[in-house]
């Protein structure tokens, strides 16, 4: 077997050269010429080839990892959840529904590796993530699972046929308190949708069809219409849209029956709301939204995209479970997220100073948001 120092020994005779002077006209100040740059900037093959060469060995998950992983986090989150509902004190309360916040942020953030890991690899974990967190949180993973993918589709990352992509940068300066508004009604809506449009629309066919193309998938691109699911996908879709249905209806009925008290299930909106915004936020980093339709080489995708590595810590709190390696993620979707930091160190010491791959590393969560917010006012106005 080839061990990772033949690898890196080998690769130290491949020629690694920059895509300038592109790249440095994708660092102008002009959002609209960077989006024109963007168009034109070619799959740097060099790159391309380290990423494939660099880490062949780092794709098969770790079950110990994955289970204690999720498990703690969802323990944490909702013992977090059962203080801020029943504690005594206001402040300790309130330190309880911050933990609760971003443990369940982080347990929640393992259904994109449910919509990228081989399922025989985790055998399981996908019902574990349902049952434990996707269900009773009214996230199950069918809203993912067949969505994801087309983002990370060759020809429709950053088109009007990606389910995950809007030209923010692009946009008016509304648009994003609006992005973060609507994932603050989040939990209201999906509460809604599971309890009364998914059981009204089996008996009202026009409903259904509405209610499969738009309110089934967690996409921010309202132009996106989901197709109906096949096969073992359907199966799996049926299931979990009606564990959520029941666990919908029985929640508020026990909420309007006085089961439990008004004031918990208020704790609990809110605390789901939070974590929604918190996800919302993350995305609105994840990439740097200057493409404005058209299909994108490879490499153009990466550098449209947010790595947020090391030194800093505070991205494994915002950008938990891989995340914080967003780009490194677009050119390997299929490394589990706990392998990525090796990935990017390999590469990191292995690519030449002047190699795209360094162009998609930010500092952090203000600078990237402050990019994006100047963008929206200097092209949107």
């Amino acid at each position: 077997m080839t061990s990772v120092g033949q690898i890196e020994s080998r690769m130290n005779d491949v020629s690694l050269t920059a895509i300038s002077p592109l790249q440095d006209a994708l660092q102008g100040s002009d959002v609209a010429d960077r989006a024109a740059v963007l168009k034109r900037v070619p799959d740097d093959k060099a790159m391309l080839r380290a990423v494939a060469e660099l880490t062949r060995d780092l794709g098969t998950p770790n079950p110990r990892i994955f289970w204690s992983d999720f498990l703690a986090s969802a323990f944490v989150g909702y013992a977090g959840l059962a203080v801020a509902i029943f504690g005594g004190n206001v402040w300790l309360q309130c330190a309880a529904a911050l933990v609760s916040v971003l443990a369940l942020y982080r347990a929640g953030g393992f259904i994109h590796e449910v919509t990228h890991v081989k399922h025989s690899a985790l055998p399981g974990f996908r019902f574990g993530f349902n049952a434990v967190i996707g269900v009773p949180l009214l996230v199950p993973s069918y809203m993912y699972e067949g969505i994801h993918n087309l983002h990370h589709a060759r020809t429709r990352y950053g088109t009007d046929q990606d389910p995950e992509y809007l030209p923010l940068a692009l946009m008016k300066p509304w648009t994003l308190p609006l992005f973060i508004v609507v994932s603050l009604l989040a939990p209201i809506a999906l509460l809604f949708r599971n309890a009364v449009l998914a059981p009204l629309s089996l008996f009202i066919p026009a409903l259904r069809k509405i209610v499969v193309e738009r309110y089934s998938g967690l996409a921010i691109n309202p132009a996106f219409r989901r197709r109906p699911a096949e096969g073992e996908a359907h199966r799996n879709w049926i299931i979990q849209e009606t564990a959520a249905s029941i666990w919908s209806i029985v929640l508020l009925t026990c909420v309007f029956t006085g089961i439990i008290p008004l004031n918990a299930f208020l704790i609990f909106l809110a605390i789901v709301s939070s974590v929604a915004v918190l996800n919302q936020v993350r995305t609105l980093v994840a990439h740097l939204w200057e493409n404005d339709g058209e299909p994108l080489s490879v490499t153009a995708q990466f550098l449209d995209s947010v790595n947020v590595p090391p030194p800093g810590v505070l991205a494994s709190i915002w950008a938990p479970v891989g995340l914080r390696y967003h780009a490194l993620h677009h050119l390997l979707p299929s490394v589990p997220y706990h392998a990525l930091g090796e990935a990017h160190r390999r590469l990191t010491a292995q690519l030449a100073p002047d190699s795209a791959y360094h162009r998609a590393s930010y500092d952090g969560l203000a600078g990237l948001v402050t990019r994006l917010t100047r963008s929206t006012f200097v092209r949107g106005a």
